[in-house]
């Protein structure tokens, strides 16, 4: 079973986040790069499946040359080999990013494409959605069970009411949740592995995708900041406000 994981470099979750005067986008100055959390969630996952069925993870990033960080660090996790799509520092929206990942599946033929469901400084949750239209391929999102049986993916994903379980025919798509699983660190003998594993880069116009972008982000504002709150003495004085406030029913 080849697995391919298209892997995102995100800032840091813990980071905190500025952005710059003019609005135009965030501000990266001293900000600690990693692998999208929930794709390193998809990592881990493809590793699981591999060590259980055998085969091969393949991870796929679209960026810049230091994007190669990240792809690191999921070979020193694992993986066998890597692929960089270089943009050129290009502006991608999530439908040119997920025709890109099509033309590599497209090459590489993968059984299998995990991915995390959205990544933590966009939050669109959208590419995994729009490759599974693209290819005509079943997809299952918000999975947090991943079991494959007899060349089908039985998922359990998360739902507002619960949980919900799904079995598609591979290939498919599957988007990873948070409780998927726990990611493993990356160890010492791994990381020197990492530095010796085939990893190649693509430029992006040997693909022939469509680049121009269909959303585009004019501005970025920060919320305004919420005003300080109130101290009451009593029970009394706190059904009064709330009273005020219409927030109860009586």
């Amino acid at each position: 079973m080849k697995i391919l994981v298209p892997v995102k470099r995100t800032h840091d979750p813990y980071s905190k986040i500025k952005l710059k005067s003019d609005g135009s986008g965030v501000d990266m100055t001293n900000i600690k790069f990693v692998i999208n959390p929930f794709d390193e969630i998809a990592v881990e996952e493809a590793l699981r499946k591999k060590e259980k069925h055998g085969g091969e993870v393949v991870v796929l990033s679209i960026g810049t040359p230091e994007w190669v960080d990240q792809i690191r660090v999921a070979l020193a996790m694992g993986a066998d080999r890597g692929i960089l799509v270089d943009t050129g520092g290009k502006y991608l929206d999530q439908d040119a990013i997920a025709r890109i990942i099509v033309k590599v599946i497209e090459e590489e033929k993968p059984d299998l494409v995990i991915m995390g469901k959205q990544a933590i400084d966009d939050d669109s949750n959208q590419v995994g959605q729009l490759l599974s239209e693209y290819l005509n391929w079943p997809q299952a999102t918000f999975a947090s069970k991943l079991d494959i049986q007899d060349n089908k993916a039985i998922v359990v994903r998360e739902i507002d009411g619960g949980l919900e379980t799904v079995e598609v025919e591979l290939p498919a798509i599957i988007t990873a949740d948070l409780r998927l699983n726990q990611p493993r660190y990356a160890s010492l003998p791994g990381i020197m592995k990492a530095k010796q594993k085939p990893l190649k880069t693509i430029k992006i116009d040997e693909l022939g995708v469509d680049l121009n972008p269909k959303i585009v982000i004019e501005k970025l504002e920060t919320p305004p900041e919420r005003k300080a709150g109130i101290k009451v003495k009593d029970v009394d004085e706190l059904i009064s406000k709330l009273k005020e406030l219409k927030a109860l029913p009586f």
